[in-house]
């Protein structure tokens, strides 16, 4: 069965917690060539970007929810944006909750809003939301 609108609000549980750590903020700052001192300091703040490594861990459960018939080998990653009520920080123990909020079908195609609320210490301190451009398989005759 493909994905369609009627699994918009689908929620999932909760991906393992994700301990953001100085040397995880370091070495993603150091990846991305960008030497700002916040992501160095004493007590570091995240790259806005690093929310994307997080978000990322609860995509496992929605690629593996055998309703949907996603597959990661079909799948582009179309869009991301973030809303960040707060930065990401060294020592923050984060949660990540996804929830399907769009599907549209095109022929082969669904394209699938996600949204992955961050959550440390029960408040959203990100919401990372993606659209993935899905293709389905199709019977060979």
């Amino acid at each position: 069965m493909p994905i369609t609108a009627e699994h918009v609000g689908r929620t999932y549980p909760d991906a393992p917690v994700y301990e953001v750590s100085r040397a995880k903020i370091a070495e993603f700052a150091r990846a991305l060539g960008d030497d700002n001192p916040a992501y160095f300091a004493d007590s570091p703040i995240a790259p806005p970007t690093f929310a994307a490594v997080i978000a990322a861990h609860a995509w496992e459960a929605l690629f593996g929810d055998p309703d949907l018939g996603l597959a990661l080998n079909r799948t582009v990653h179309a869009d991301q944006s973030f809303v960040f009520h707060r930065p990401l920080a060294a020592g923050d123990d984060v949660v990540a909750k996804l929830t399907i909020e769009k599907v549209r079908n095109r022929g082969p195609l669904d394209i699938v809003t996600i949204l992955v609320d961050l959550v440390v210490d029960g408040a959203t301190a990100c919401e990372a939301r993606s659209t993935l451009m899905h293709t389905r398989e199709t019977a060979h005759a």
